[in-house]
């Protein structure tokens, strides 16, 4: 899994976080609303659960992918 963090470039990740991961962009960022709803206790329902973990997934590899770049390892 490293070696996926390692080589993939990071406009990729940056490009993954800022389209699939703020998607649908209107009324508002779908991963805003279901961190709304996180707060709020009203994410119940397993597809609300997947679907925050499927917008979430990208900004999780770019942390990840950042987190590597910064100890000099993601080179």
């Amino acid at each position: 899994m490293l070696d996926l963090i390692d080589q993939t470039p990071l406009i990729y990740a940056i490009l993954a976080a800022a389209t699939l991961g703020l998607a649908p962009f209107f009324p508002e960022p779908h991963i805003w609303e279901k961190l709304k709803m996180l707060k709020a206790g009203t994410l119940r329902r397993p597809l609300d659960i997947f679907d925050l973990a499927l917008h979430l997934a990208p900004f999780l590899f770019l942390a990840a992918k950042l987190v590597r770049l910064a100890q000099g390892q993601g080179i």
